[in-house]
């Protein structure tokens, strides 16, 4: 990397909480938050999160038929930004991305089109992609760039890493990067059983029915989560920094197939050794891996971590065992873990692992990885 780059706040929503605070000491207990809703297991916000959402769509008439994306995406954004001590005249730069986008919202204007062979006015600026990093900016009144996008599940890193660019172009010298997703519709989650890689509804009464990063399990064990994360980002050394960005890799690898990494996902063997430069690797304490749940992709993803640090790897952790996958917006809240880990100097581990953990946590490697092995690797420091 050209400089380090600091992170000044992070904001998110997702089952665990909204507050730091309450985040942290969600990820200290042992506990999972999936509940059933279409008869399969999901992880939701809490009821309090979902009371403030509806409390923001009525605050304006304009939001009413925004998606929930967008409404995740304003709330975070806004906390991001108080957090950070940004005022509109910072003319910061935007970037939110989706896998799924306006997924529950489309799905009801189809449903309409199909019954009334015709659509309502809004069905196509309310499902734009680009609905999301537009609507905030809006909301936050900054006159700086603004970019959405989608790269499935590495979206949100990848957001992050098109601001640590513009910011490099020496074109802004800050920028809001993040996710939002609210992909938990009966369709959506039938195209994810089409795949083969949910977690089975018999699987609800075990302690823990997503076995992300458990190598030994037998089947297929992803659960979809709604979440939205958002990260400040400024140049150079802060003192309010919450940690600094000090590598960042990337990379694409030859499909074997539409949704499968390699089985040594060469994609994360490349990002990872990008991100890393010329730090040794032994100097990386823990790693926060994709690891959604699913026995190829996971044990992918451990190969290409031997690959890189060897038999001797740094401590592995991952929140999806928890929280379940969110998609685009998944490397955001694994930001979110290592922010918390690197700040209270405590290792998050998994409760049906065991391994080593790291005494003190200096450097933190963090994973994302999407349908088309669209891989994202961000190192941290304190």
């Amino acid at each position: 990397m050209i400089q380090p780059i600091s992170i000044t706040s992070l904001s998110s929503l997702s089952p665990l909480g909204k507050t730091p605070e309450d985040i942290w000491q969600a990820y200290k207990n042992k506990q999972h938050y999936f509940s059933t809703k279409h008869k399969n297991l999901v992880a939701e916000l809490p009821e309090e999160l979902k009371k403030e959402i509806k409390k923001l769509r009525a605050s304006d008439s304009k939001y009413k038929a925004l998606d929930d994306t967008v409404l995740f995406a304003l709330y975070t954004a806004r906390q991001a930004v108080k957090q950070a001590g940004w005022q509109t005249t910072d003319n910061f730069g935007v970037n939110i991305g989706s896998s799924r986008g306006a997924t529950a919202l489309f799905e009801s204007h189809f449903e309409f089109f199909l019954k009334k062979d015709k659509v309502k006015p809004l069905s196509s600026p309310t499902t734009t992609l680009g609905n999301i990093s537009s609507w905030v900016a809006h909301d936050l009144q900054t006159q700086g760039p603004e970019i959405s996008h989608s790269i499935t599940c590495s979206t949100a890193l990848h957001g992050l890493l098109n601001g640590i660019a513009w910011i490099h172009s020496g074109m802004c010298n800050k920028f809001l990067v993040g996710g939002s997703e609210a992909p938990l519709t009966q369709f959506t989650i039938a195209q994810m059983q089409a795949l083969k890689i949910y977690c089975h509804s018999e699987q609800s009464e075990e302690l823990y029915p997503c076995q992300a990063l458990n190598l030994n399990k037998k089947q297929n064990t992803m659960i979809l989560s709604e979440a939205a994360s958002m990260a400040c980002l400024e140049q150079g050394h802060t003192p309010n920094a919450l940690a600094k960005i000090i590598g960042i890799g990337f990379a694409t690898e030859i499909l074997e197939h539409s949704v499968s990494l390699s089985t040594e996902a060469i994609c994360f063997q490349r990002s990872m050794n990008m991100a890393l430069g010329n730090l040794d690797p032994n100097q990386v304490d823990v790693i926060v891996t994709h690891t959604p749940g699913t026995i190829k992709g996971d044990l992918a993803e451990f190969t290409a971590i031997k690959k890189v640090f060897g038999d001797k790897h740094p401590a592995l952790t991952c929140n999806k065992w928890k929280l379940g996958h969110s998609l685009g917006t998944s490397g955001m809240l694994n930001l979110e873990m290592a922010l918390g880990m690197l700040q209270h100097q405590e290792f998050i581990s998994i409760p049906y692992l065991e391994q080593e953990t790291p005494k003190k946590i200096k450097h933190v490697l963090i994973n994302a990885v999407g349908f088309g092995g669209n891989a994202v690797s961000v190192l941290l420091t304190k």
